[in-house]
């Protein structure tokens, strides 16, 4: 497609393509325990918590990485940087599922493979910027996130049939083959940039890495987009966490837990598909950021009490609608109001106070859940609360024409 003063090509989307397989893969890796928790449990002979730990490496690993991998990605490029992210995923995917029957092999897998998060999720505003104009960006990111989701949904989905019929060991062998399976792909397929830039002059310049960092700190937008992502992501890495957790005493199945969570992501992927790219028509990313918290926080209430099968689908679905669609918007944003600063800059910021209250909120769940019935339900209005008072914050935030 040709513009005034610059061109965009077909690849970008095959580029995104690639891109999207490796995020989907990492984040199979990271859910794979979670509809299996229980049973998981049984398998190694630890606890619950055990299993979790499986899970919340994840999220310590991401927060001693996330910077180095943002200033690697921003230094070396997509394909160096991401790449050191897919190697270690398929690796680390292969050797969990070779050595499935010992708990120590299968956790030091999870950490290799948490290692190779921050490579790939920190990249996906990074693609979208070196690859798509401005007018796609948004979109670009909302796909990306989407992958991050559809990697997370086919784990919740799948997980529970896979271990019910080939056994767990079975299971991670199947996905570890698939992790090695995605270094061949994405190597083959991703080039660095396009031939000429995407965007009009001065709508590619970026700050040195260290310099945006600074930069970044002192925005008092995205000091308020911190907050709501760290309120956000917290939440959806705990509930995602602890699904089965969550449903178990009210009378909920495994597989039944699984799909509550499937569901969950299948409505982020609906509305990654559809929030972005009405944000990018509008040039606007507040309303919509705002509307996406005010929706996840009635899908959260309904998650919490729903005792009918039907409206635990349907209340995850809701949920998983808003507060995934909120991830992309809140990414572009954050890339947005603080330009010239590097994009994997802001994007792994962003992500790292996720994975910071993701630890807190899995810990505190399960610190906080009843005794006697190991009920989650107070935990859960406390992040009810929570997502309240993150949607006080959006009406902090200062719209920047996108």
């Amino acid at each position: 497609m040709e513009n005034a003063n610059f061109k965009t090509y077909s690849y970008r989307w095959i580029v995104l393509l690639a891109f999207m397989i490796a995020v989907a893969v990492n984040q199979l890796a990271w859910i794979t325990f979670a509809p299996i928790t229980g049973k998981a449990a049984e398998f190694y002979g630890v606890s619950d918590l055990g299993i979790g730990l499986l899970s919340m490496v994840f999220m310590i690993v991401y927060i001693l990485v996330s910077i180095p991998a943002s200033w690697a990605i921003d230094t070396f490029g997509i394909r160096t940087a991401v790449g050191i992210g897919v190697v270690l995923t398929g690796v680390f995917g292969l050797l969990r599922g070779l050595a499935a029957e010992s708990y120590a092999w299968v956790l030091v897998s999870q950490i290799g493979l948490a290692v190779g998060q921050p490579f790939i999720l920190n990249a996906i505003t990074k693609v979208a910027a070196r690859w798509f104009p401005m007018s796609e960006r948004a979109t670009a990111a909302g796909l990306g996130t989407l992958s991050m989701y559809l990697g997370i949904s086919i784990g919740l989905v799948l997980t529970p049939f896979l271990a019910i019929r080939s056994g767990i060991g079975g299971m991670l062998l199947i996905y570890g083959i698939v992790s090695a399976a995605a270094i061949l792909f994405f190597f083959g397929l991703v080039r660095e940039r396009p031939s000429t830039p995407p965007c009009r002059p001065g709508q590619e310049e970026r700050s040195m890495v260290f310099d945006g960092l600074r930069q970044i700190l002192r925005d008092r937008n995205f000091q308020y987009l911190m907050l709501i992502f760290f309120v956000g992501l917290g939440v959806f890495n705990g509930v995602a966490t602890w699904i089965e957790d969550i449903v178990r005493p009210r009378g909920f199945s495994i597989t039944q837990a699984g799909m509550a969570g499937g569901l969950m992501i299948a409505g982020g992927i609906v509305g990654a598909l559809i929030l972005p790219p009405l944000s990018d028509r509008a040039r606007k990313r507040k309303p919509f950021i705002s509307c996406a918290i005010a929706g996840a926080t009635l899908g959260l209430a309904g998650i919490t009490f729903a005792a009918d099968y039907r409206l635990l689908l349907a209340s995850s679905f809701i949920m998983g609608f808003f507060l995934l669609s909120a991830g992309p918007l809140g990414f572009q944003y954050g890339a947005e109001t603080t330009q010239p600063a590097p994009e994997g800059t802001s994007n792994g910021l962003l992500l790292m106070m996720g994975q910071i209250s993701g630890i807190l909120f899995i810990f505190g769940m399960d610190a906080f859940k009843s005794k006697s019935s190991h009920s989650m339900t107070a935990p859960m209005i406390a992040l009810i609360v929570l997502m309240g008072l993150s949607l006080l914050l959006c009406a902090r935030l200062k719209e920047k024409t996108a």
